[in-house]
């Protein structure tokens, strides 16, 4: 036991991950595993709050639990400051709510030159506006308000002590988008109840090419307003605009060559932040 309180208190961040993949990925075993894959649109819809509410809960979890051993009470005042901070120049609030629906929307309206399939969904759903409000409310609780408080509001502070913002970024970014696939690989079963590569596949892309090059943007935004809050915006626009919104009805490759575009042009924002402006990454 003091081995590990020892381990905790000198490797808080690795202690995070770990707890984090612990509750996320357990919940995943423990709940979805006796049901297996589901195998039509209908059961995933009454499966995935008993699989994924557990999932989702970690990243805050771990923070929380984390917090309070390590840190204690100050840890949770400088938290709740951190979540509170809204008062920031009106810029970042436009680069965290605007980056990924402008990104998204232009790429998907030169694809959709090749191929109208890449139309978003918000310009063919018949209820866009349950389609807008779900999305908004799936990316401020499931995204923003149940993650960041873990991904930002712990592991980023401690990370920054040692490294640069784009490294600090490039970590998150990659064990964000590796904790996302035990869901995923559940929910990517065909009719048979048989894993499918073109339900599999395209997601696991976009959660390592798009993921890090869009966190390591989210630790700059944070690096220059500390502002929980601004994090939690701005993960909330990226999932409730490229996942929900503005998702065209595509699978398969049409949906990889999306994700992959994607991916480039996020990588090159990074280049230009970094190059351009000149902003120390």
């Amino acid at each position: 036991m003091t081995n590990i309180k020892t381990f905790i208190k000198t490797q808080p961040v690795l202690a995070y991950f770990v707890l984090t993949f612990a509750i996320s990925w357990g919940g995943v075993l423990i709940l979805g595993a006796p049901y297996g894959m589901p195998t039509t649109k209908e059961q995933f819809e009454k499966l995935w709050p008993i699989v994924f509410l557990p999932f989702l809960l970690g990243p805050i979890t771990a923070s929380i639990i984390l917090t309070g051993f390590v840190y204690g009470k100050s840890g949770f005042r400088e938290l709740l400051s951190l979540l509170i901070r809204w008062r920031v120049n009106v810029r970042w609030y436009a680069l965290a709510l605007l980056t990924a629906p402008i990104l998204a929307l232009v790429i998907l309206f030169a694809l959709s030159l090749i191929s109208q399939a890449f139309i978003p969904n918000v310009f063919t759903a018949d209820d866009k506006l349950t389609l807008i409000l779900k999305g908004i409310a799936i990316g401020i609780i499931g995204g923003g308000l149940l993650e960041e408080p873990g991904w930002t509001g712990f592991a980023v502070p401690g990370l920054r002590r040692q490294y640069s913002v784009f490294t600090t970024g490039l970590i998150v970014g990659l064990l964000w988008g590796v904790w996302h696939f035990l869901p995923t690989y559940w929910g990517s079963g065909d009719t048979s109840g048989v894993l499918s590569l073109s339900l599999l596949l395209p997601p696991c892309f976009f959660y390592v090419g798009v993921l890090p090059p869009y966190r390591i943007l989210m630790v700059w935004v944070y690096d220059r307003t500390e502002s929980l809050f601004v994090a939690i915006l701005m993960h909330a626009s990226l999932t409730a605009s490229v996942l929900f919104i503005l998702a065209p009805s595509i699978e398969g490759v049409p949906l990889f060559i999306y994700y992959l575009v994607l991916a480039a042009v996020l990588w090159a924002v990074v280049a230009v932040v970094y190059r351009r402006l000149k902003v120390q990454l």
